[in-house]
């Protein structure tokens, strides 16, 4: 099983528990697919893309779960990254859980990201 991990507003992965969709952030939406991260990346997308945003929550998801619609795409820097190119269910999340700040500003995350 393969984890995957995105970054959501707090209120959009509120809203999405009402209509059952999560069409991602702003950057989402304008990218055309929800981007996620390995386990072993996503601190390091969340300081480049999220820097100081204290209102994230952090969700995991089973990358073979999502079907077809995720695509693993490489970036510039040639590293492969996880896109869903559709709305995610909030019940296709394993879990989710806030993204605090430490006293410096940068995202504290739980320990053991696969």
């Amino acid at each position: 099983m393969s984890l995957i991990y995105h970054m959501a507003h707090q209120s959009d992965w509120d809203a999405a528990h009402g209509t059952g969709a999560y069409h991602g952030s702003a950057d989402d939406v304008r990218d055309g697919f929800i981007h996620f991260s390995a386990g072993s990346l996503i601190a390091e997308s969340a300081a480049k893309h999220r820097a100081g945003q204290a209102d994230l929550r952090l969700i995991c998801c089973e990358a073979e779960a999502l079907g077809e619609a995720l695509k693993w795409e490489r970036s510039r820097n040639g590293i492969d990254f996880p896109h869903l190119y559709r709305a995610l269910d909030p019940a296709e999340a394993l879990w989710s859980v806030p993204l605090p700040l430490d006293d410096k500003g940068v995202h504290v995350f739980p320990e053991d990201l696969a």
